[in-house]
């Protein structure tokens, strides 16, 4: 994924240099700033930025304040670099539109894997929509439609729904949509995925019947005619 730009805000200069000399070798183009309002600054002097890692501990303007300043008119994924680990701070940050959370201390390449897999789902593939019978989404809004009427998924519902169609007729078992979905450093039980899978079939009504129970493995998407 060369000359994708990626910008980096962090008060902590030895901090970016980090982040920057690993997404670096990668390719990625990366962009500093060092507190709020200058990485509010270089977002709308760069506006073909894909992706933004944002520390939440900063002067002048907190990673929280500069979420909600982006999210008014962008939907740029936003990937938080926090040190703080409450969970009252990492639902403040979903419901203002976090993309993920990353906690530091960190493994930078831990780091760089979760940037890869977030750029895969966002800016990695060459449509634009995917449609798979009576649902249909939008990657550019990151909306999904079903029987045309929209449906508000959460961000791992969306990046289920998404895997699941991208692989639709194949037998994905609950290890292999685990590690492609919640990446390299998800420590959960698979099953997780079932309660995943649940949420999300109910929100998809009658469709809930596109993906299909694997018995003894995982899950299948089939469109049922």
């Amino acid at each position: 994924m060369e000359d994708i730009k990626i910008l980096v805000v962090d008060d902590e200069a030895r901090m970016r240099k980090l982040v920057k000399d690993f997404l670096s070798i990668k390719g990625y183009i990366v962009l500093e700033a060092q507190d709020g309002e200058e990485a509010l600054k270089v977002f709308d002097a760069n506006k073909d930025v894909k992706l933004i890692l944002l520390d939440v501990m900063m002067p002048k303007m907190d990673g929280f304040e500069v979420l909600e300043a982006i999210r008014q008119y962008s939907k740029v994924p936003i990937i938080m670099l926090t040190a703080r680990s409450e969970e009252r701070d990492e639902l403040e940050g979903y419901k203002l539109g976090v993309d993920e959370y990353i906690t530091k201390p960190f493994s930078p390449k831990i780091l760089v894997a979760r940037v890869e897999a977030v750029l895969r789902r966002t800016v990695g593939e060459a449509e634009d929509r995917l449609i798979a019978g009576a649902i249909e989404i939008d990657k550019v809004a990151r909306s999904v439609y079903i029987d045309k009427k929209p449906v508000d998924l959460s961000f791992k519902e969306y990046e289920l729904l998404t895997y699941f169609i991208e692989n639709k007729g194949i037998a994905l078992s609950r290890e292999k949509i685990l590690s492609s979905v919640w990446n390299y450093d998800y420590f959960g039980d698979a099953r997780t995925i079932d309660t995943h899978v649940k949420k999300l079939r109910a929100k998809m009504g009658e469709r809930g019947d596109y993906i299909k129970t694997v018995w003894g493995m995982g899950y299948k998407f089939e469109i049922t005619p």
